[in-house]
């Protein structure tokens, strides 16, 4: 991770703050180039997943779907472009440090800040879990084939990963705040030792579930990254220096997957999370630096900005229900008269521009109706102590577990969305409103 030096060394880390209200430091504010490559990276996420949903008619006329990437051997170099889940966090990190630091600024408690952060993440979650769970269980009642009815839970569910590390990494905030102030360097290295010995560790061992370890280790230390981002630290470097650091992470990222320390699919890096998409954030976030001047500009225009800021306004809500919209759409084709073609022919390939246009505009629709409640913003701040709002956001993480391990079963939905519904309530939350 010796790449990480020239970045996080560029300036001295600040001094160590209290946690006492005072002014927000020139630096910390929104950034119009960060608010629109999000935008662009969940729109991305979207299409990529909507990728994947393959649906086809077998020969006895029972009905397949599936992914459709599994067994394409163009997939796996397609993935260095659409593999954006480490610029997501490192962008994350970046909204995250100038929100806590804000919010501190002003008086705000951990407990308070973690329980606001847990209601903004999982009231869009728990209506698209309860849609879900009531769409599983209508599907099983009318009889649709129970594989059909797995295979759907299970795709809508395993893209959710994203909130359950993002809901962990949301509730360290303040701590890895605290952290960055105080000890950057040492945390990171920290971070990014743990990183190594894990996957050297399961590598050794042949013990895949060793790697989810790195659930922790990769997804902190790119939030981290979003740090330094976000104070400033990284303004001094320059473009030249920018592209060299960004270029000698493609060549360390070529070396770990041919000496076979990484898998070639950025996709199968993340499941557990390697190495590799840490020095892939690495290179994004250098590109990001050195684009920045551009896409600031870009995001300033007046049909961009207000593009970008309804998107970024129902970020969760599009993450949250994108792929039950997605599935619905495929089950809609699969009940509808028309040839289809299977997966990866030319035909396929062919149709994939109106495939990608029609889930985009459901999606939309989706959202419109179910991204009101994220999209009014709360404005106050509701008092929670410190062991309500961990409790809190334990309870929405297990939600989430619960969902990713058995999601291929309607009753495990119901049983994330109780969850789930339990850590909006200690929260402060209202499933309604």
């Amino acid at each position: 991770m010796a790449l990480l030096s020239p970045i996080l060394a560029s300036t001295p880390a600040p001094p160590a703050r209290t946690a006492a209200p005072g002014p927000v430091p020139a630096k910390v504010t929104r950034d119009t180039a960060v608010d629109g490559v999000r935008a662009i990276l969940l729109g991305v996420v979207v299409l990529l997943h909507s990728l994947m949903v393959g649906v086809s008619v077998a020969a006895d006329g029972s009905p397949i779907l599936r992914n459709a990437m599994e067994g394409w051997d163009g997939f796996a170099p397609l993935t260095w472009i659409l593999q954006i889940m480490p610029l997501f966090f490192v962008l994350g990190g970046f909204a995250s440090y100038t929100q806590r630091t804000r919010q501190r600024a002003k008086g705000a408690t951990t407990g308070e800040y973690v329980a606001g952060r847990m209601r903004r993440l999982l009231l869009p979650a728990s209506g698209a879990f309860a849609a879900t769970a009531v769409v599983l269980a209508g599907l099983a009642i009318a009889g649709v084939p129970a594989d059909i009815v797995a295979t759907a839970g299970f795709r809508i569910s395993q893209p959710l990963w994203f909130l359950g590390v993002y809901l962990g990494c949301s509730a360290l905030v303040p701590l890895m705040v605290r952290l960055h102030e105080r000890h950057r360097l040492r945390t990171v290295v920290a971070l990014a030792t743990g990183v190594v010995a894990i996957d050297i560790l399961r590598g050794a061992t042949g013990v895949t579930a060793i790697g989810l370890v790195n659930m922790a280790f990769v997804w902190l230390l790119l939030q981290q990254l979003g740090f330094a981002v976000a104070d400033g630290s990284l303004d001094r470097l320059r473009r030249a220096p920018l592209l060299a650091i960004a270029s000698s992470a493609v060549v360390v990222a070529a070396v770990l997957i041919l000496t076979g320390a990484a898998p070639a699919d950025l996709i199968t890096a993340l499941n557990p999370p390697m190495a590799i998409l840490v020095v892939a954030g690495v290179a994004q976030t250098a590109l990001f630096l050195a684009l920045r001047p551009r896409l600031r500009t870009w995001a300033a225009g007046a049909r961009t900005a207000s593009a970008v800021g309804w998107i970024n306004a129902r970020a969760m809500t599009i993450y949250s229900w994108h792929m039950l919209v997605v599935v619905a759409l495929a089950g809609a084709l699969l009940l509808s008269p028309l040839a289809l073609p299977v997966p990866l022919s030319a035909e396929w390939w062919a149709s994939r521009p109106l495939w990608f246009a029609a889930a985009l505009i459901a999606v939309a629709l989706v959202v419109v109706r179910a991204g009101r409640r994220e999209a009014a913003r709360e404005t106050r701040t509701i008092s929670v102590g410190s062991g309500r709002a961990t409790t809190s956001a334990s309870l929405g993480v297990a939600g989430v577990v619960v969902i990713l391990v058995a999601g291929s079963a309607p009753s495990a939905w119901v049983i994330g969305v109780a969850l789930v519904l339990a850590a909006v309530r200690l929260a402060g939350g209202r499933a309604r409103g």
